[in-house]
Formats: structure tokens, sequence, C-alpha cells
């Protein structure tokens, strides 16, 4: 370590560090309460937050938010560890609920946006930190308190040297970073124009008919829920559909019996040419079937098996384009999770045009995808190189290098 700089345990360098509180939400008024939605990317965002009735519950003095505290998600697989420092004065009384630390310097030993990043290096070991079951992670008051040493330099002067070279390099950082998601976002936007496009033509030309017209089956999978097994065969959700990539996932998916599978009817059997559909929840999400490896799917999953004459990959593009989404979006129903009944999925209108119409939109289709997807390559890996470069800053800063 480089002369000058302390090596000290996270609680032996703070002045608080606690859980807020178990609020008693109301609408209106009374002290707003910040939780774990509210901390991403570093930053505190008030939007998602809620009102505490201190009526109902006071809240202790301590535990009221301070230019300077950084805030740690400590509950939640995906959310723990996340760390975001309170920059600005708050503008009102503010607080934090029970899933979230308050972790505050002591006074006078921190520029306090160098205590900030301080965090911010040690993010990624507080995230392994967390401990529990049952998808339920926990990150203890002691086990931050104790576990986690931080290094910084006694000086003020050069703590704020340091954070002026962050805040410069991260400022330059964040620019890069919206360039390329806007670039990234722009290519996937020129993919949906040209799908709109092409199939704009084709309502113009093609017969109108609805989806029951282009398919053999349109059905969805078992409503039961299915008896699971150590073997068998593989029973994707929901979840198992990646929405960036429109593929199946089946690194994480649980067995049902050969039994099971075998007593299904042949047209909830996936085969190789059928198109799956997402119709609960995250709607709308085609998923061409590749090949007639056994798999089945659970009734938040819709399937349509194309006639002879029907392209599954014009059928899949279709059930991708804006029109059949604008269709699902004004029939779909429910409250907590809005869902494309059968109903409405086979009577979804659809052009339909000549085989050889179906391959020529494909082939341009397929291109264009191709050229899309080459481009949302090179932007993310330009995104995670940048995000590399940014922890090599951190790491550079907080060995003395900087």
């Amino acid at each position: 370590m480089k002369k000058g700089w302390q090596t000290k345990t996270l609680g032996d360098v703070c002045s608080l560090l606690n859980r807020g509180i178990s609020p008693a939400y109301f609408e209106e008024g009374g002290v707003c309460v910040l939780n774990q939605k509210c901390i991403r990317d570093h930053e505190v965002s008030y939007e998602p937050s809620r009102r505490h009735d201190p009526k109902a519950k006071k809240v202790a003095a301590e535990r009221f938010i301070q230019l300077g505290d950084v805030l740690v998600n400590s509950t939640g697989t995906g959310t723990l560890g996340r760390v975001a420092q309170v920059r600005d004065e708050p503008e009102e009384a503010t607080t934090v609920d029970s899933h979230v630390t308050i972790v505050r310097p002591k006074p006078g030993l921190f520029h306090l946006d160098f205590f900030g990043y301080m965090l911010v290096v040690i993010e990624d070991a507080i995230k392994e930190a967390g401990e529990g079951c049952g998808g339920q992670t926990e990150l203890a008051r002691s086990v931050l308190a104790e576990r986690f040493s931080v290094s910084y330099p006694e000086s003020l002067a050069e703590q704020q040297r340091i954070v002026g070279l962050l805040d410069e390099a991260f400022e330059g950082l964040a620019t890069a970073k919206a360039n390329a998601e806007k670039n990234l976002q722009n290519a996937r936007a020129l993919f949906e124009s040209h799908l709109q496009s092409v199939f704009a033509d084709q309502w113009q030309t093609g017969e109108l008919v609805t989806l029951t017209d282009l398919a053999t089956d349109i059905t969805d999978g078992d409503h039961l829920p299915p008896p699971k097994s150590p073997t068998g065969v593989p029973f994707i959700t929901i979840g198992n559909i990646v929405k960036e990539t429109r593929k199946i996932d089946f690194s994480d998916t649980f067995m049902v019996p050969h039994a099971y599978y075998n007593a299904l009817k042949p047209y909830k059997k996936p085969r190789q040419g059928d198109v799956l559909y997402t119709v609960t929840g995250s709607f709308g999400i085609p998923v061409i079937v590749c090949d007639d490896a056994e798999f089945c799917f659970q009734r938040h999953i819709g399937l349509v098996r194309p006639k002879p004459e029907t392209s599954s990959s014009w059928l899949y593009y279709l059930l991708m384009s804006p029109q059949l989404l604008k269709q699902a979006n004004e029939g779909a129903t429910g409250t907590a999770q809005k869902t494309v009944s059968l109903k409405l999925l086979r009577g979804f209108v659809v052009p339909k045009v000549s085989p050889k119409q179906q391959k020529q939109a494909v082939e341009k289709l397929d291109a264009l995808s191709e050229e899309t997807q080459r481009l949302a390559r090179l932007y993310e890996q330009k995104l995670a190189a940048l995000e590399a470069l940014k922890k090599s800053l951190l790491h550079q800063a907080f060995t003395g290098e900087l």
C-alpha cells in the first residue's frame, strides 16, 4: 500500500451502519422511504420511493439519510449489494426501508465523494457476501462491518484529487456509454422499422385472414402442474424464453417423466418448424422450434403449427411484427398479468401471401436481422469494455496508482 494510506474494516470508519425501518405505508405526506428499486447504477432515484406514516411509527433521527451516506441493498437475489451514494442533499425528510443499509462515514475522515467511490470498489464483493436460502439472500450488518476492508489516503486533499480525476474520467465514460446504448437502440429500431414496412406491404397485397387459416394447430401448454422428475423430458416455462434473442434457454429447466410427456396429445408436443409464442406477462415473444428434441411447456406459452404452405420463418417474423403486437396489446386481458387468450391468438388478423412472397420477405428480414445482431454484439462489447475500464480506473485509484 502506498505511503500515507490506511486500510481498515468498514465498521471502523463508519459512524452508522444500520438497516432502515419497516414502514407503515400510506399514500400522501409523511416521510419519504427509499427502497431497493431506488438504488441502481450507483445513483439514488426518488421516483420509486413510497411514503411512511410517522404517527404509526417514529423514525429515529439517525435513520434519516444525509449527504454523503452510501445506501447498500441488503436483501434479494439480483438486487443485493448494489450501492449508491447520496451526493445531493435530500429535499425532504427521507429514510430507507429494512431491505437497505445506511453506511455513514465518520465525520472528518473522508472527502464525502471519495467515500462513495470507495464503496463502489467493493460492490462486487458485497454482492457475493449474501447468505440465505429459498431464493432470498441477506447481507447481515455484522458481515458488512467486519468482513470488508477499505483503503484510503489519510490526506483529504489527496482524496479530493482522486475524486476529481475519477469524476472527469467517469463523465467521459458515461457519455461514451450513453452513445453506445443509443446506437444499440437505433440498430434494433431500424430492424423493427423494416419489419413493420415489410408486413405493411403484405397487408396491402395479401388476403386478410385469421391466424387459424395459416396453421394446423394453435394451442397452449398443460394447465395442470406437471409432475417433476430427476430425469426425463425438459419442461420450459416463460422464464426460459430469452426476450432479447428469442431463443429457449434450456440451462435451468426442470424435468418431467417420460410417461407424462408421452401422454400429451401430439399437437401439444413441439416439433421442428413450430413457432412458440409467449401469451402471459411478457407476451408477444415468438420462438422457432429448430429441431425435434423432446420438450414440453407450460400454459403461459402458445404453440402455432404452420400449414405446409406457410413458412415457419415467415410465421415467426409475422408474430414478431408491430402489427400483431398491436393486436395483442389491444386484446390482452387481466390486471396483475396481461394474457393473450387462445381465442385472441387464433383470431389475429393476418395477411395470407404466396410462398414466393413469404420467401422474399424472409430473405430480406434474415439479412437485416443478421446485420442488426452483428451491430448489437459490437455495441454490447463496447459497453462491456467501458465497464471494464471503469473498474480498472477504480482499482488504480484505490491502490494508490492514480
